[in-house]
């Protein structure tokens, strides 16, 4: 069985050894990660290019989170411009709209967001998208930026703004959130959305599934997240796992090895 952990975060403060997370992860059967880089600050976008660059097992992505948009120049997003063109980057992201903790004003989130959707689509490149409390204005800013490839990552809505995501040409990635009780639109968004536009993750270091729930969030845990997708499409763990599997690798544009 092979699957792909469609985002995760990777940093130091969280895994100071990423090899040993790697291996357990192998072990698990994740033969792919897709690590999120993001903008801490002038010049200072994480580690996910330097880890995923030696690591034939890892892809980076590079993107603003809306948290930060308040905080990102116009010259930053000039050097996501240059740094997202490099072959290496296979998506812009990730960036949104998060209303819930609204870090940034909703202004500057629709303005960074508008930004990097026009990135992606320059660079014929997938876009990453956070979105929380925000899902009818996240749909519009993607109607209009005439965005059409990409992920609404850690996807946690209901059938309704899962069929807008859907017919903008989105996929879908589910998180540990699938496994918690009390989810039950997420549950009925889940049945309703085709398999061939489903991705599963673990956005580590957060939302361990059940039953690692409250613990830190690793790669090698996404098998329960695929297992909880599985039982609610009514299919094999391993049927589940192929096909999410090959949709990452079409979407982002790696080879399976």
């Amino acid at each position: 069985m092979k699957l792909v952990d469609a985002h995760c975060h990777l940093e130091p403060r969280d895994f100071p050894d990423v090899d040993a997370v790697l291996a357990r992860a192998a072990a698990a059967g994740v033969v792919q990660a897709v690590v999120i880089g993001q903008f801490h600050g002038p010049g200072d976008w994480g580690v996910a290019l330097e880890v995923a660059r030696t690591r034939p097992s890892l892809v980076a992505t590079l993107g603003i989170h809306p948290h930060e948009a308040a905080r990102a120049r116009p010259e930053d997003l000039a050097e996501l411009a240059q740094l997202a063109a490099r072959p290496e980057v296979v998506a812009v992201g990730e960036t949104g709209l998060d209303y819930y903790y609204d870090r940034s004003p909703r202004p500057a989130q629709a303005r960074i967001f508008g930004a990097q959707a026009a990135l992606a689509k320059s660079l014929g490149k997938p876009l990453v998208v956070h979105v929380r409390d925000a899902h009818e204005d996240c749909a519009v800013l993607l109607a209009a930026e005439n965005a059409s490839q990409g992920v609404i990552h850690c996807f946690t809505g209901d059938v309704a703004a899962a069929r807008r995501y859907l017919d903008l040409g989105f996929h879908l990635s589910l998180s540990g959130v699938v496994t918690y009780k009390k989810t039950e639109a997420l549950a009925e968004a889940v049945r309703f959305a085709p398999l061939e536009r489903l991705l599963v993750e673990t956005d580590s270091p957060y939302l361990a599934p059940v039953p690692y729930r409250g613990k830190k969030n690793e790669p090698a845990y996404v098998v329960e997240t695929a297992r909880r997708v599985a039982e609610l499409k009514g299919l094999p763990l391993e049927t589940l796992a192929e096909a999410t599997t090959a949709n990452a690798a079409r979407l982002f544009g790696f080879v399976l090895p």
